[in-house]
């Protein structure tokens, strides 16, 4: 029997699903479960705010970890398992009210999905580039957001046909699980053609590499791997609790069901955009000028009571938050790419970091200034602050 083989069309299509699964799903699905949580379980701001965090403190880890070389085994392999392991955790939120349980479900639940994206991104791209359809990397990363819609619709249907926060939690993990089986049949295991080494490669492989350049050895390194943590920080508050937000005040509670849905459909196309505005203005001012457009977004979110100008401020976040990952990530590889492929690990194993703890610092802060506020406006624009400072760091 010959290989099965995909068109570099259905490969991309396949890694879309898998960061819909992962991401869109496994990663922020807690965004719209979390209100009908808070009333069913009479879950305080604080603690919701650890559960999220928990969350990215799983990304962070798994996410360190499936960057580095020591990992043995077949990336294809680590990517379903990974959102296998995402579409359990998803179910097994339903199965307990512990809070203890919840911390530990999402932690896993967010090495999960750092594997997924991790082995699924660096295979899918092998690949397409392999093939020469490079450029179909734009349909893989619209996963995320097209994976945050899919589970805005979801959560609103069901919750329409009366499904309590469980109900929602178990969906998600069945969504889940219908999204690998499909990733698995798009994106087989056989391995694609290799691309050609030229003596350039062949001979760095052969050549002891010298020590990498520090990710702190220049002033504008610094502020770059500032900047992402701040703006790690600066999203993360909307992302979690803008159906929150919506629920809690009565002038906004006919947004509940569509500002999440605004988030993904203006996430789905939002990398290759950036992607056109980098290419005509600079990496640096395209990464300040998401930024600044976030902090718009993230501050009418937490001041605006017409319905329109909240959804307007979702949109603003939806638009840009996967922007400006891509373009820091960007960024990052120039500032080192002269010292070589340690040198670049090394510099965005940093700036994951710095990411994650921003990311994780966010939701623990918003909830503890809810209990000492009772609302997220301060919190919110604490991060559309920060947002402005990551901006001005990058922008010099």
């Amino acid at each position: 029997m010959s290989p099965i083989s995909r068109s570099p069309a259905a490969l991309a299509f396949g890694g879309l699903l898998a960061l819909a699964a992962a991401m869109g799903i496994g990663r922020f699905v807690y965004t719209p479960i979390l209100p009908f949580m808070t009333d069913g379980l009479q879950l305080p701001p604080d603690d919701a705010g650890l559960i999220a965090s928990a969350n990215f403190l799983g990304y962070l880890a798994g996410a360190l970890a499936g960057a580095s070389r020591s990992l043995p085994g077949n990336p294809r392999l680590w990517f379903l398992g990974g959102l296998l392991a995402s579409a359990l955790t998803s179910a097994a939120m339903a199965l307990t009210t512990s809070l203890s349980l919840f911390l530990l479900i999402r932690f896993a639940s967010g090495v999960a999905s750092a594997f997924a994206l991790v082995f699924s991104t660096s295979l899918i791209l092998e690949r397409l580039t392999a093939a020469g359809r490079g450029g179909l990397s734009a349909l893989h990363f619209a996963g995320v957001g097209c994976g945050i819609s899919f589970s805005a619709v979801l959560i609103a249907l069901l919750a329409h046909l009366g499904a309590d926060w469980r109900g929602l939690w178990l969906a998600s993990g069945a969504a889940t699980l219908c999204f690998l089986l499909v990733a698995a049949f798009l994106v087989p295991s056989e391995p694609s053609p290799q691309p050609v080494t030229t003596p350039a490669q062949s001979s760095s492989d052969e050549t002891p590499a010298s020590p990498p350049a520090s990710p702190f050895g220049s002033a504008s390194r610094i502020r770059l791997i500032l900047a992402y943590g701040l703006f790690g920080f600066g999203y993360v508050i909307t992302a979690t609790f803008v159906n929150t937000i919506a629920r809690a005040n009565p002038a906004l509670q006919s947004t509940e069901a569509f500002v999440w849905l605004t988030v993904g459909l203006c996430a789905a196309p939002s990398i290759y955009v950036w992607n056109r505005i980098a290419a005509r203005m600079g990496t640096r001012k395209g990464f300040a000028l998401a930024c600044v457009l976030e902090a718009a977004g993230v501050a009418l979110t937490a001041v605006s009571t017409a319905p329109a100008l909240f959804l307007f401020g979702a949109a603003l976040l939806g638009a840009t938050f996967m922007g400006i990952t891509a373009l820091g990530l960007m960024e990052a590889r120039r500032e080192v790419s002269r010292d070589g492929p340690a040198a670049i690990r090394q510099m965005l194993a940093v700036l994951t970091a710095s990411f994650g703890v921003g990311q994780m610092a966010g939701p623990w802060v918003a909830g503890q200034m809810h209990h000492l506020t009772g609302s997220f406006t301060a919190s919110s624009l604490a991060a559309a602050a920060a947002l402005m400072v990551a901006a001005a760091l990058v922008a010099r």
